[in-house]
């Protein structure tokens, strides 16, 4: 694969385009509307595509939090099948970290399926972000080709773009694992209703864990590692 180039979209053509890749990623039309993205660029928010070349194989967009905040949230980011698992997400993470700090951005917050083991390993354990919250079906029914058929749970996360990140805690500190499938999207194929199984399960679990006063404090082949 040649270098892929990141670069943020000021054009119209640029900005049809990005939506177009969202909509291939999600496999719906309008999962992030031009109009929407063109706003957000114009008003001075991170509107960007990743090029192999010509070619656009991502987009992401993220806007600003209240100022108080000093925080940027990223809403979202797709890649193209046959780009995914080669290293871009941590490359347009890093793109965004230097994007925020230029402009004094502490901290950058997304969230993410709790169920996805991919993307729980990447936030927690490679970037080292820390979670925040649990949100129950945050974005109600979803019916693109990723989320049809399920509760759009999800964890908020937050990047400290300044501080080093939050490490995997020791075997010691950790009083319990909760854990989730190796693929949740192959699972929603082939057996949606185990797949709706593990949903209420980690839910349950999770916000049972933060409850009581515990937190997650890191991800590995055991799951969500909770410690206090």
């Amino acid at each position: 694969m040649s270098a892929i180039d990141i670069r943020t979209l000021g054009d119209i053509d640029g900005i049809h385009r990005a939506a177009g890749v969202l909509d291939e990623v999600w496999g719906e039309r309008g999962t992030m509307p031009a109009n929407i993205l063109r706003a957000l660029e114009h008003a001075g928010n991170y509107v960007v595509g990743l090029f192999d070349g010509d070619r656009m194989v991502g987009a992401s967009a993220a806007f600003f939090a209240p100022p108080a905040e000093r925080s940027m949230h990223s809403h979202i980011t797709g890649i193209v099948p046959g780009y995914q698992g080669r290293g871009l997400g941590r490359q347009l993470k890093e793109h965004q970290r230097a994007w925020a700090l230029e402009r004094g951005v502490g901290h950058i917050t997304w969230t993410f399926d709790p169920l996805v083991a991919r993307n729980a390993h990447f936030n927690l354990a490679v970037l080292g972000a820390r979670v925040t919250d649990y949100l129950v079906n945050q974005y109600g029914e979803m019916d693109d080709a990723v989320n049809r058929g399920d509760e759009s749970d999800r964890l908020m996360v937050a990047w400290a773009l300044a501080e080093p990140p939050a490490p995997t805690p020791a075997d010691a500190e950790i009083l319990a694992a909760v854990a989730v499938p190796d693929d949740v999207a192959a699972l929603r194929r082939s057996d949606p209703v185990a797949a709706a199984g593990w949903r209420v399960r980690v839910r349950d679990e999770l916000r049972e864990h933060r409850a009581s006063g515990r937190r997650v404090g890191g991800f590995d082949r055991r799951g969500y590692l909770i410690v206090r």
